[in-house]
């Protein structure tokens, strides 16, 4: 597939794949237009490793590459955009614990989460707070017994309700700015902590988003990942891995979308013949592939920057950008194709044009991924 990928990775891609084709895409239509959670895949997702895939065996995950990682999550968004939503959100909250945690926060939660026993949910998007997550009001106050009160709102938290745990990101010292964020992790549980129902959204029908209130909810101690005002530099390590996994998930739709569209021109006739003797056709199909190709091989560049311990901010920004924005013109290009056909619900399609739409907004928006960019080059 690429010089980024080993024997290992392809297999295990190959495994994910099958996977996805077998037990995930069946469900997908209903998923979406009966508005399922996607965490019915749970326990199935479970079984293969996969809600672990993100963590090293040492603290119960499959201890892959980032580069198999990649190629798993573009196969499972291939079958169904909202089930892998599900799964990486899953991803960013323990990659909070990972990467800001103690050893002793790695063995209460991780090994629960790897195995699928505990769902996570990473809350960092305010209403008022969105690009920019500096702006944040959620405040976490010193009680007496050295733990913390938490009091704020956050918005389109990716399984919140159906959570068992949320890594939150709170203002400690609200004169600091970014440097006065830090991170915490909270037990669904936890008195005061309250979710709303889920926001019906135009995509990703399956993985369901909420609004969660924190009425002065009291965290232990230990609650606490990592020093004091080292928050927002945990979110911005965490989303960098989050970005690559976006950018695999545009992959594996605009994928779908091309091998949908290939079987269609065969198939559809004109005048007794298969459209895709249309050499206008033809070229759309060579623009998708080539966008496609593109992409994915930005995504695989910075997931094997990840791999070897490398910095990979600019890469996985880039990668992010370019992947959202080829999706959106994959699946478009995809619908025109495919004619009134393709805007009925009955085809994928019309699902894979709408799960596409939100990959240029969510975990940093286009405009965002190009700030982060341009100020890379300017330094």
């Amino acid at each position: 597939m690429s010089p980024f990928c080993t024997e290992d990775d392809l297999a295990i891609a190959e495994t994910v794949g099958r996977f996805a084709q077998d037990v995930v895409a069946p469900r997908a239509q209903a998923i979406d237009a009966e508005e399922r959670f996607a965490g019915e895949h749970l326990q199935a997702l479970a079984d293969i490793g996969l809600t672990g895939m993100n963590l090293p065996a040492e603290w119960g995950g499959a201890g892959v590459s980032p580069v198999a990682l990649y190629l798993a999550v573009e196969a499972l968004a291939g079958a169904c955009a909202s089930t892998t939503s599900m799964l990486t959100a899953h991803f960013l909250a323990t990659d909070t614990i990972l990467l800001g945690g103690s050893a002793d926060q790695h063995r209460q939660w991780l090994p629960d989460a790897a195995a699928g026993r505990r769902l996570g949910a990473f809350a960092l998007t305010e209403p008022r707070a969105g690009s920019n997550p500096a702006d944040m009001r959620t405040k976490a106050e010193r009680t007496a017994d050295g733990g913390f009160r938490l009091s704020g709102v956050k918005h389109f938290i990716s399984n919140a309700g159906h959570a068992d745990f949320l890594t939150v990101f709170a203002l400690t010292d609200p004169a600091a700015g970014a440097r006065g964020i830090s991170a915490f992790v909270v037990d669904r549980r936890t008195p005061g902590l309250t979710v709303g129902a889920p926001e019906p959204t135009m995509g990703l029908r399956g993985g369901h988003v909420f609004e969660v209130s924190f009425d002065n909810c009291l965290l232990p101690p230990d609650a606490l990942l990592g020093p004091e005002g080292s928050g927002f530099r945990t979110a911005m390590k965490v989303l960098d891995n989050g970005r690559v996994e976006i950018a695999a998930t545009c992959t594996g739709i605009a994928q779908a979308a091309l091998t949908d569209s290939i079987a269609w021109v065969k198939q559809r006739e004109v005048e007794g013949e298969p459209i895709a003797r249309f050499q206008g056709l033809q070229w759309y199909l060579a623009d998708m592939a080539t966008d496609l190709d593109a992409a994915r091989l930005l995504g695989l560049r910075a997931a094997s920057l990840r791999a070897n311990h490398q910095r990979f901010s600019q890469e996985a920004a880039i990668a992010k950008l370019f992947a959202s924005e080829m999706a959106g013109r994959v699946t478009d290009k995809a619908l025109q194709m495919h004619g009134g056909y393709g805007y009925a619900r009955a085809m994928r399609l019309e699902r894979l044009v709408r799960d596409a739409r939100i990959m240029r907004i969510y975990e940093g928006s286009s405009e965002i991924q190009r700030n982060i960019i341009a100020r890379n080059l300017l330094k």
